[in-house]
């Protein structure tokens, strides 16, 4: 028979093998986890390097196509330095219509409570998103045309707006105005309520409140916002080449000049497409960096 001493002994002998054991089984678990965390995350990123493979060898094969000699030479060709300014001159009118009219748009479906229409003013917003660039050229013209629903009363007064510059703009202006309107839309809500509450008990009226306080905070929001509608009107082709057409130096953007002169001039079409990429490139990176800078 075993004393009390013994089977106090036993017990506690008995305790750290039960605790042993559990904290063997705890570092085999942990240890199996890690394994399995780590032939995921290889597994995953080869299935993903495929898609990068993808989306840079066809980028890389630009930059390749053309030499720096070749590539400096065709900038100074006429169709390739008119396609530059004339798209800078109407994406930055595009932008400015953009961010003119949206802002107080984004500002109000923010702010304000919902009311009736208001999930068909939120996917009217977010139309130029899945329609076709094409389609979106064609009701252009379908509306501001000669014979269109508003152009017929503009060509009254002797406007005229398709295949013009002013067409451009138009076009440029439509299918990047989602852009700007939804980040706009979510930096206006991001602004702390409260905030704005007090300033009202201090004495700001609401319009104050507006320019020294909401849109101060939004301001890195519609900065993105701009940005993004800003190069969305950079590369727009289908619906300007309806709307506007495609005449060198009066509605030839660069995408359009890159269709026009790609069989006879490809190095022109290549400088213009790696002009095209580097800016949307350098647009991201400073969009990349302005989001770690307020994070």
């Amino acid at each position: 028979m075993m004393n009390r001493s013994d089977q106090s002994r036993s017990a506690i002998r008995r305790d750290g093998r039960v605790r042993e054991r559990k904290k063997w089984f705890a570092a085999r678990r942990r240890a199996l986890e890690t394994q399995s965390a780590s032939s995921l995350s290889a597994v995953e990123w080869a299935i993903g390097l495929v898609l990068l493979l993808f989306l840079f060898l066809p980028v890389l094969s630009l930059f390749l196509s053309v030499t720096p000699q070749r590539f400096l030479a065709a900038l100074g060709e006429d169709v390739v330095r008119e396609a530059l300014g004339l798209s800078v001159r109407t994406s930055g009118m595009a932008l400015l219509v953009v961010v003119i009219f949206g802002t107080p748009l984004a500002h109000r479906l923010a702010v304000d409570r919902p009311f009736p229409g208001r999930a068909a003013v939120e996917a009217l917003l977010q139309l130029p998103w899945i329609t076709p660039p094409a389609v979106a050229g064609l009701a252009l013209l379908m509306a501001f045309g000669r014979e269109g629903l508003v152009g017929r009363y503009l060509a009254e007064w002797g406007v005229a707006l398709p295949f013009s510059t002013a067409a451009v703009v138009i076009a440029q202006a439509f299918e990047g105005s989602a852009f700007y309107v939804q980040s706009a839309r979510q930096a206006f809500a991001a602004v702390d309520r409260q905030l704005i509450e007090v300033s009202r008990t201090l004495g700001a009226g609401p319009w104050r409140t507006f320019f020294r306080l909401e849109l101060p905070t939004a301001m890195p929001g519609l900065v993105v916002g701009a940005a993004m509608a800003w190069a969305r009107a950079l590369g727009e082709f289908g619906a300007t080449m309806l709307f506007a057409g495609n005449m060198q130096g009066v509605t030839q953007t660069m995408p359009l000049a890159i269709y026009t002169v790609m069989e006879r001039d490809l190095d022109a079409a290549l400088t213009l497409a790696i002009v095209l990429i580097l800016v949307g490139f350098g647009l991201l990176w400073l969009l990349s960096r302005l989001r770690q800078h307020l994070s």
